[in-house]
């Protein structure tokens, strides 16, 4: 399987499905401008926060790598979803040609191994993180659209994803964005924290107990295991 190609194909249609047929032009159905550039940035500060960086503030806060690795993918989600109206804009490629030149980069090689990978220096790991958020506020072109990729790539490497791992992960964040879409969350009646622990943490343990779950099944799983404090 192209695991990144059907990446990009499930993000574009949880973006049909969520934001209505042509959201690349930069409007949602419901007449709301989209800006993906300010959505990377914001989660990638929202990022920062698994980290224990405030020098004045709980010092001993340890951290969060298991979160970390959730709010790589959130960021994910954001950058495909800039590369693809970019691609859809400026009519150079279709999503397979995407995927196709995408996957030729070292940074997208490099995440491609059987082998377990370990977590950068705290310190290696917030400066990408900042690179990336550096990125997402510069006026956009083809330069900026490449660095972009290969820095969230490299980011997702210091973050201990592999291909597989990044991958499982998107394919349960992506079912777990339908399933809140489906439960109010656009409404705001959806809650996020399931017997009190947050949903994404659920899915992730969803994922962990039974690897081999199709999305239709963790779709299914995620619906026994919606309980609203």
């Amino acid at each position: 399987m192209n695991k990144l190609l059907a990446m990009l194909e499930l993000q574009q249609q949880l973006n049909d499905a969520t934001n209505g047929l042509g959201w690349e032009n930069g409007v949602t159905k419901e007449k709301k401008v989209i800006n993906w550039r300010r959505c990377i940035t914001m989660e990638s500060a929202e990022m920062i926060d698994c980290f224990g960086w405030k020098h004045w503030k709980s010092i001993s806060q340890p951290t969060d790598y298991s979160n970390l690795q959730i709010e790589i993918v959130d960021v994910w989600h954001f950058v495909m979803s800039l590369v693809l109206e970019f691609a859809h804009k400026s009519k150079a490629e279709s999503i397979e040609e995407l995927a196709q030149r995408i996957a030729a980069t070292p940074e997208y090689k490099k995440l491609q191994t059987d082998e377990p990978l370990s977590f950068g220096s705290d310190d290696a790991l917030m400066m990408k993180i900042e690179n990336v958020m550096r990125l997402s506020l510069i006026p956009i072109s083809p330069e900026m659209i490449g660095a972009l990729i290969e820095e969230f790539f490299e980011l997702s490497y210091l973050g201990a994803l592999t291909l597989d791992e990044l991958y499982r992960l998107y394919v349960g964040k992506n079912i777990l964005n339908q399933f809140r879409q489906d439960h109010g969350y656009k409404e705001g009646t959806y809650s996020k924290i399931w017997n009190g622990l947050e949903d994404n943490v659920v899915m992730k343990k969803g994922w962990e107990a039974n690897p081999q779950m199709t999305p239709s099944e963790l779709y299914d799983f995620l619906k026994d295991e919606y309980i609203v404090n």
